[in-house]
């Protein structure tokens, strides 16, 4: 029988087998880091491409924050302005109506009987003043009520006060101021 030494041919062939595992797991450790690589450098543009759409909408958002506050602005600048129409036409509305009301207030002062002062408070007219007698202010009270520019007048005091030897009564008037005044007063109203 012969000796025929087959170890070095094993040894080699062995030798073969790891190189090629080697070159194997080199292959896939490299395959495997591109592929990492690949990934990474794809889910870092996607980031910026969503960071950059981020940034957009912010942006825009701020944008129209500033237009919304300009707006609010607007409103309240209008509100102001319808305020202010407002109370100019209701002032236009009424403007005569002072003149009816002093003009009322004389035409029906009954002889013997004088005013001493007036306050308006809303739509009230307080009235205090003198008469010669209860039955003159009494007449006052309804001339005022037949008016068409006051209604429901209150007595509220009437007291006996001398005066330069002569006894005078003095009252206390609440009256109510009407808006309307009955008739047209040559105003117009705009609207």
């Amino acid at each position: 029988m012969a000796n025929i030494n087959l170890l070095p041919w094993r040894e080699e062939q062995r030798r073969e087998r790891n190189r090629a595992t080697l070159m194997t797991c080199i292959a896939i450790w490299v395959g495997a880091a591109f592929l990492v690589f690949v990934g990474n450098m794809v889910m870092n543009s996607r980031i910026e491409y969503q960071q950059s759409r981020n940034n957009f909408l912010t942006s825009e958002i701020s944008s129209l924050a500033v237009v919304i506050q300009e707006i609010e602005d607007l409103k309240d600048k209008r509100d102001a302005l319808i305020e202010r129409m407002d109370v100019i036409q209701t002032l236009q509305e009424n403007r005569a109506q002072i003149v009816h009301v002093f003009d009322d207030l004389a035409s029906k002062l009954p002889k013997g009987v004088y005013y001493e002062s007036i306050d308006k408070n809303d739509d009230r007219l307080h009235i205090d003043g003198k008469a010669q007698s209860n039955g003159r202010v009494s007449a006052l009270m309804r001339n005022l009520d037949a008016s068409d520019w006051f209604s429901n007048p209150d007595l509220k005091v009437v007291d006996l006060a001398d005066q330069n030897g002569s006894s005078v009564s003095e009252f206390d008037v609440e009256v109510k101021e009407s808006r309307s005044g009955g008739g047209d007063d040559g105003v117009e109203t705009i609207e």
